[in-house]
C-alpha cells in the first residue's frame, strides 16, 4: 500500500480556499498580455530549476539558471553541475509540454524515461533503472542515516500502484493534495539510485500543471522548497519515520505543502504587481532618454539585480547579435546599465538609480507572506494592479 492522504479538516479546507482565491487573482493578472510576461515566466522557471537543484547541493547562480532555461552556455557553473542542471531543465521542459497533452497517461516507462533525462550524464547512477538494492538517505548536517527505502523487491509493485493513483480520474483528492501525495510516495519509495527528490518534485509539478491549477510555469513550489530546505527535510523525516511506513499520518506533510502553495502563489502575485510597476517606471525613463522600447527587457532585468548578457537580451527582444550590442551600448551611454568585464564576455549590471527604484518597489510590494494556518488579523490583502 501507499501513503494515503488524510481526510481534509476544516482549517485545511479554508487554506485550500485561500490558495484558490490567490491563484484566481494571479490567473487574472497573467491573462492580459503584458510585455513583461516573458520575463516573469522565464525567471519563474529558472527559480524553480535553481531551487530544486539547490536542495541536492547542486548550486548555480541565478544568471546560470536563466542560461539553462534559454539553452545558453553558463557563466560560472562547472561541467558536472551544468550537466545536472541542464538535465533537470530538459525534464522540466518535457513535463511542461506534457501538461498540455490531453491524451497523456502516466506509466512506468514515463517515470523511467524522465529519470534518464535527468541523470543521463552519469551512468554510474543507473539512469532510467530501478536501484539495484538497498538505499539509505543520509543527513549530512546531522551525520546520520535518516531513512531506509523499502526492499527493492516491492518497488515495482509500489510504482504500479502509484501509477494507478496518478491516472485515476474518479474519487481523486483535490489536485493540491494529489500532487503532494505523488511527491511523498515517489520520494518514500525511493526507486532510483540517485535523483529521487528531483524526480518527486518534478512529478508534483506535472500533476499540478495537468490538473489545471495554473499555467504550467507557475504551478511549481520548487522555488519555495529550495528556500525552505530544512523544513522540507524535517517534515519528510517525520512522516517517513526512518523507513517505509505507509500507515503513518500524512497531515503534517499535507499542511506543509498547502503552506508552500499559499506562500508561493502570493509571492508570484506580488511579483506580477512589482513587475508591472517597474516596467511602467522604466518605460517612462527610457522613453525620455529616447531608447528603443525593447531595451526594457534588459533594463528591467538589471534593475531586479540580474547580470544581463547579450544572449539573454537578444532572446527576449528577438534581435540579432549586432542589434542587441548596439542597444546595450546605448543603454550604457544613457546611464541605465553598467558594463562588467571585458568586451568579449561582457555583462551588464543595473545603474545605482534603477536598482534603487526596484528596491523601493520591492519594499512596498514584495513582503513576507504569513502562515495561512495561523489566525492573523494582519493577513496581507491581495495586491492589485494600479
Amino acid at each position: 500500500m501507499l501513503f494515503k492522504a488524510v481526510e481534509i479538516n476544516e482549517s485545511e479546507a479554508e487554506v485550500i480556499g485561500k490558495i484558490v482565491e490567490v491563484r484566481k487573482r494571479l490567473r487574472h493578472n497573467l491573462a492580459t498580455p503584458r510585455r513583461w510576461g516573458g520575463l516573469l515566466r522565464r525567471n519563474t522557471l529558472a527559480r524553480a530549476i535553481r531551487g530544486s537543484n539547490s536542495i541536492e547541493g547542486i548550486n548555480v547562480t541565478k544568471e546560470d539558471a536563466i542560461a539553462a532555461v534559454e539553452g545558453e552556455e553558463p557563466l560560472d557553473a562547472d561541467r558536472e553541475t551544468w550537466l545536472a542542471v541542464t538535465g533537470y531543465r530538459s525534464a522540466m521542459t518535457f513535463v511542461l509540454q506534457l501538461a498540455r497533452d490531453p491524451n497523456f497517461k502516466y506509466s512506468e516507462g514515463f517515470i523511467r524515461g524522465l529519470h534518464f533525462m535527468m541523470l543521463q550524464y552519469d551512468l554510474s547512477k543507473n539512469p532510467g533503472n530501478w536501484r539495484p538494492g538497498t538505499i539509505y538517505v543520509r543527513d549530512e548536517a546531522k551525520g546520520a542515516i535518516v531513512y531506509e527505502g523499502p526492499d527493492i523487491e516491492i518497488v515495482p509493485g509500489l510504482i504500479e500502484e502509484l501509477i494507478v493513483f496518478l491516472n485515476a480520474a474518479d474519487d481523486s483528492p483535490h489536485a493540491l493534495i494529489k500532487g503532494a501525495m505523488a511527491h511523498l510516495n515517489l520520494v518514500m519509495i525511493h526507486p532510483f539510485s540517485d535523483g529521487n527528490g528531483r524526480m518527486a518534485r518534478c512529478l508534483q509539478t506535472l500533476v499540478l500543471a495537468r490538473e489545471g491549477i495554473l499555467e504550467s510555469e507557475f504551478s511549481s513550489i520548487e522555488e519555495y522548497l529550495g528556500r525552505n530546505t530544512q523544513a522540507y527535510y524535517d517534515v519528510l523525516e517525520k512522516t517517513g519515520a526512518g523507513s517505509w511506513h505507509p500507515r503513518n499520518s500524512t497531515r503534517e506533510w499535507i499542511q506543509f505543502n498547502l503552506t508552500a502553495h499559499y506562500r508561493q502563489a502570493v509571492t508570484l502575485l506580488n511579483r506580477t504587481v512589482a513587475m508591472d510597476l517597474l516596467w511602467q517606471e522604466m518605460e517612462k525613463l527610457t522613453k525620455a532618454a529616447r531608447l528603443p522600447d525593447r531595451i526594457l527587457y534588459a533594463v528591467c532585468d538589471a534593475a531586479i539585480g540580474y547580470r544581463v548578457r547579450n544572449a539573454s537580451y537578444r532572446t527576449l527582444a528577438e534581435l540579432n547579435d549586432v542589434m542587441a550590442s548596439r542597444d546595450l551600448k546605448a543603454a550604457v551611454e544613457a546611464g541605465f546599465l553598467v558594463p562588467i568585464g571585458e568586451r568579449r564576455g561582457r555583462l551588464y549590471g543595473g545603474a545605482p538609480f534603477i536598482l534603487e527604484i526596484f528596491k523601493d518597489i520591492r519594499a512596498r510590494h514584495l513582503k513576507s507572506v504569513p502562515d495561512p494556518f495561523l489566525p492573523d488579523p494582519k493577513q496581507l490583502e491581495l495586491p492589485t494592479f494600479q
